[in-house]
């Protein structure tokens, strides 16, 4: 087992249940927490779980020779600022996106297939648990927060209106 296990068990809580804190002087709500205010300068300390809810507002492809070594495996993906519906901007990757294969050129006069995903400026998402990663050949596994676009619509047999594609 990793030494790195340590400190994603002490975030779990920002990273499973998206846990910030809240400064009781301004209402400002803080994530990742921080213990004082960014915005008043008082201590922050009262823990306050975001809804989860939010609108892209840029995002980056990561292709598979960009991606860190313990990410390689699951390139290309998106990463994406976040702006929750309480104020926070998030750093995260999205999730559940469609997609399409498109072909463009390499530069050399060769073409090659790449993703290309369904992502827009203020698209709204909502966080959802998802495997990080997995530190190590027998290492554990490691969750945490992914934001998809949501469900907006169930069927009568119970089923997503939309499919997804997996990323």
């Amino acid at each position: 087992m990793s030494h790195e296990i340590v400190p994603h068990w002490r975030l779990s809580k920002q990273r499973l249940r998206l846990i910030g804190e809240i400064c009781l002087n301004c209402e400002v709500v803080i994530f990742p927490p921080r213990d004082i205010c960014p915005n008043c300068n008082q201590e922050a300390r009262t823990p306050y779980e975001l809804s989860g809810k939010g609108n892209v507002e840029s995002w980056a492809l990561v292709d598979r020779d960009e991606a860190p070594p313990r990410f390689k495996k699951q390139a290309p993906y998106i990463v994406a600022h976040i702006r929750t519906e309480e104020g926070p901007v998030i750093t995260a990757r999205l999730t559940d996106l469609n997609w399409r294969e498109i072909k463009v050129p390499d530069g050399n006069g060769d073409w090659f297939w790449r993703k290309e995903y369904d992502v827009k400026k203020g698209m709204p998402v909502e966080a959802v648990t998802r495997l990080y990663f997995e530190d190590g050949e027998r290492g554990p596994l490691i969750y945490g927060y992914k934001f998809r676009p949501p469900i907006r619509q169930i069927t009568q047999t119970g089923s997503p209106v939309h499919s997804q594609g997996s990323s």
